[in-house]
């Protein structure tokens, strides 16, 4: 991975980044489940700021198909290299752990699995179905890579049928090159475009604070929001590691409330817009807003 450590960039975090925890009974007994059954989220392991929030909500998301990425994005800690073969029992224990924590919404995400001849798509079915088999009250959102905007692999996790199918755009087309490995900006569009073709309810997010413009934020929903997405998230970028992208800038949380109003007056039924905010946050309540909306 590029170098790209510099002492001018270590920019002190202001205090808006401070996590302010959201304790609850709820939020413990998930806590407890979580401890006691070795139960992973990728809430813990990727030390999210929005755990507490989310687990008082019985939200969690889980990582299936390893932890090992094909790709290896700027911005992203998780590990690139040659992953192992997928799991077949995982969805299993993906749905056992749901039914566990006694989730009402449960997220799934996935490193990219390039190294498969259908991206893991049929790995992704099977944990949605698995999932609905033994939770059939919980809602389900997949958080998905692009698998190359593949018509044909893009159908299989749709006719698994989640309630929401989300794919993040990360950043505005013209940093897509320096942030993203092997992604485009014109794929992630395309992927998105064609999950609404097919009529599910479609979610995307990015990433501001890269040396974006407010005008390449503006193109980038409007583009969103012409592909068919419905509900969309904006947080600021924080380097996992000095060898990692860069910070350009800390947003304020003022400047992410304009995103939030410019979102929602391009018709987007729900917009989370804040620093911390990542791609799971009220996700309940986003898919709730879609629903009634749709109505």
């Amino acid at each position: 991975m590029p170098q790209f450590y510099d002492k001018v960039d270590v920019l002190k975090k202001p205090g808006w980044l401070k996590i302010r925890l959201h304790r609850t009974a709820d939020y413990a007994e998930v806590r407890h489940l979580v401890e006691k059954h070795r139960l992973h989220t990728i809430c813990s392991s990727g030390r999210c700021p929005n755990q507490a929030e989310c687990w008082s909500r019985r939200t969690a998301t889980f990582m299936i198909l390893g932890e090992v990425c094909t790709r290896g994005c700027r911005f992203c800690a998780t590990q690139t290299g040659r992953p192992l073969v997928p799991d077949a029992d995982e969805p299993r224990r993906v749905a056992e752990s749901v039914a566990l924590m006694k989730l009402r919404y449960a997220v799934v995400t996935s490193v990219t699995r390039d190294d498969l001849a259908d991206g893991g798509a049929a790995h992704w079915a099977a944990t949605v179905e698995a999932i609905r088999a033994q939770n059939p009250d919980t809602a389900i959102e997949l958080l998905i890579p692009d698998f190359d905007a593949k018509p044909e692999l893009l159908d299989r996790v749709v006719a698994s049928r989640p309630d929401v199918i989300g794919h993040n755009i990360e950043t505005v087309e013209r940093l897509t090159p320096d942030v993203r490995s092997r992604a485009t900006y014109r794929t992630s569009l395309a992927t998105l475009r064609h999950l609404s073709d097919r009529g599910a309810t479609v979610k995307s997010g990015l990433m501001v604070g890269l040396g974006e413009t407010d005008d390449e934020v503006l193109q980038t929903l409007r583009d969103l929001r012409d592909a068919g997405v419905r509900i969309v998230t904006l947080g600021q970028y924080l380097r996992p590691t000095l060898e990692h992208y860069p910070v350009a800038a800390y947003v304020t949380p003022e400047k992410f409330e304009w995103y939030r109003e410019q979102a929602m007056e391009m018709g987007f039924d729900y917009c989370a817009s804040a620093p911390l905010v990542r791609s799971s946050y009220m996700a309940e309540e986003a898919l709730r807003k879609a629903k009634g909306l749709q109505r």
